[in-house]
């Protein structure tokens, strides 16, 4: 039903900043809260950051809060991620996701979602 489509990551250095994108297809892109996860070589994939349908609210891992911020713009159908003072551990490939209307007020948990992009890799050097 949902499509996505990710791009913007690329190599950084430390300190820098990136703008991650995420398209959607369709009509139904406004009825769905969106969400950014991320993940490690060996890691578990982790929460980044979720938005509501009409940007009410936002939800940030402490791990970026005060870095990162996550907005959409529902006329494009594309959600947002942005991405200053990166730092080393900041390195993973970051997903866009989603959210399954059976999980409706969850936000935190992969399974909450039921459609994900293929991800884009970030690489923050030192």
């Amino acid at each position: 039903q949902v499509q996505l489509v990710e791009s913007g990551g690329g190599l950084v250095q430390a300190g820098g900043s990136l703008r991650l994108s995420c398209a959607a297809s369709g009509r139904t892109f406004s009825a769905h809260a969106m969400g950014w996860f991320r993940q490690a070589p060996g890691q578990e994939r982790e929460f980044v950051a979720a938005i509501t349908q009409s940007s009410s609210s936002t939800y940030i891992a402490d791990s970026v809060k005060g870095r990162f911020t996550i907005s959409r713009d529902n006329a494009k159908n594309t959600v947002y991620l942005q991405m200053n003072s990166l730092k080393p551990e900041d390195t993973a490939v970051y997903f866009c996701a989603a959210q399954s209307p059976f999980y409706s007020g969850s936000y935190y948990a992969t399974r909450a979602y039921n459609y994900w992009g293929q991800g884009t890799q970030v690489t923050v050097s030192s």
